[in-house]
């Protein structure tokens, strides 16, 4: 009885699930790579594993870190950092300077400004970032064209990092220089091989403020420049402070010599908020004035710069090639 019992129960196992183990999918190595015994992944699972989407960070915004994919923060910083309305090809040679730079950042460790997070949204210390609130605030009917850019130049360009020596470079950028990008030598104290000056093709046509002007009175200046060095020896007039500027290779103050100190050019666009190094000094009598050219540090790619190559019909790749010297673009793999 109990082998007729067993029996019965075999053969209905049998009708019930067997057709479904003899009719189902098999799924291969391919669709799941934990099969094989290499554990070997489709090159599609590898290009999605390294993509924006898979990858997150976390970011310090408003006093609190926030954790968000890699995609999004390049969103928010395209929306930051470039005009939208800028070429196409010129969006995205941004983001991947963006990519490129954040991976360099996050590849060097914390930094004492915001140990809770990879990137801050101050621009003077890593980047400028713009919420997908604040944008549609700035741009109001534009945002919705805007904003299409914005996301197409990040996904046409994902997962693509600027590479020299197999390491991800230092991609900074600036706003516009003064015909020619400066060596990164001349505004910090090391020179990398990418860094080097290069031709920028952005003229006053086509940058708003591409000059400016500062002036101060002889009181202004001296206060100023007093509370930065206090050392400094002030003579009868204005005429009397400055002496010895001494220019770069690509035409950037230096350094120069005020109330009798020795200061750098970096120091001096400090104290009096210039624009850039690229300016004149002129000492009068009563007053101080600086002849501004370009806007930010003048290091690697020219923001405006790229926007001019780009109307000229070059792609993005050939913006950053142009701007970053001996570099690879290739996908980012993780270390």
């Amino acid at each position: 009885m109990l082998r007729q019992t067993l029996g019965a129960a075999v053969l209905l196992w049998a009708l019930l699930f067997l057709p479904a183990l003899l009719f189902a999918p098999r799924q291969t190595e391919e669709e799941h790579p934990l099969l094989s015994s290499g554990q070997t992944v489709s090159s599609t699972a590898a290009v999605e594993a390294d993509s924006d989407a898979a990858h997150s960070l976390r970011l310090w915004q408003e006093g609190k870190a926030i954790e968000l994919s890699v995609e999004e923060y390049l969103q928010g910083v395209l929306r930051g950092e470039m005009p939208a309305a800028f070429h196409m090809e010129a969006l995205k040679a941004q983001t991947v300077a963006e990519r490129t730079y954040l991976y360099y950042q996050m590849a060097a460790g914390e930094k004492p400004n915001h140990p809770q997070a990879n990137v801050c949204t101050d621009p003077s210390c890593c980047t400028a970032y713009l919420t997908e609130e604040a944008a549609r605030e700035k741009w109001g009917v534009a945002f919705e064209e805007c904003n299409e850019k914005i996301l197409e130049a990040v996904s046409a360009t994902d997962g693509q990092v600027m590479y020299y020596g197999g390491e991800p470079i230092m991609a900074v950028f600036h706003s516009s220089s003064a015909g020619v990008t400066a060596t990164s030598g001349e505004v910090w104290t090391a020179d990398l091989p990418y860094l080097v000056s290069v031709e920028s093709p952005e003229s006053a046509d086509t940058v708003p403020n591409y000059y400016s002007v500062n002036t101060f009175t002889a009181a202004e200046f001296r206060e100023k420049f007093s509370a930065a060095y206090p050392a400094a020896k002030w003579g009868e007039t204005a005429k009397d402070w400055v002496s010895d500027v001494v220019r770069t290779d690509t035409g950037r103050v230096e350094s120069a010599t005020i109330g009798g100190v020795a200061v750098s050019g970096q120091d001096l666009r400090r104290i009096f908020s210039l624009r850039s190094t690229s300016f004149t000094i002129e000492a009068g009598e009563e007053a101080v004035t600086f002849r501004v050219t370009g806007y930010g540090h003048g290091v690697g790619m020219s923001q405006y710069g790229a926007n001019a190559l780009a109307q000229e019909g070059k792609t993005w790749r050939e913006i950053l090639q142009w701007y970053y010297t001996g570099i690879t673009i290739e996908d980012y793999t993780t270390p």
